[in-house]
């Protein structure tokens, strides 16, 4: 019997979850440091979920106002899943989620820039950044 993924809205991962998939997908973050991890999924107001016969396989973490804008901040599948349609998929919810009227924004990993024009992101040149420091 093949497992399926099942997908769900603010089902609130644990910290020690969030670090495991992060560093399982290549995703850099600061996963040495419980306590920020922490205040990164508490201060997301969106959290779309991939869970694969109860495990944490995806997240897509968000900040939104759901009627202007959504900043897409973490998109994460665990390697040995990606390639499967996961990350589109939790993008789709996501925008499925903030709807028509707020447009979806994310700065990509540098290994990451030609995944997001095949699911049909557009690039922009418009953006500026200041970079944090720690």
């Amino acid at each position: 019997m093949q497992s399926t993924i099942h997908y769900s809205l603010n089902d609130h991962p644990t910290v020690d979850e969030v670090i495991e998939l992060y560093d399982d997908s290549g995703l850099r973050r600061p996963t040495y440091d419980r306590g920020r991890i922490a205040e990164m999924l508490r201060h997301a107001n969106l959290t779309v979920s991939a869970r694969l016969d109860g495990k944490l396989v995806g997240l897509a973490r968000s900040l939104t106002d759901f009627s202007y804008c959504c900043y897409l901040s973490d998109l994460a599948v665990s390697k040995a899943l990606q390639h499967q349609g996961i990350g589109t998929e939790l993008v789709r919810l996501t925008k499925r989620e903030i709807g028509d009227r707020a447009m979806l924004l994310l700065l990509s990993a540098p290994d990451a820039m030609e995944y997001y024009p095949k699911i049909g992101m557009e690039r922009v040149e418009n953006g500026f950044i200041i970079k944090r420091t720690i």
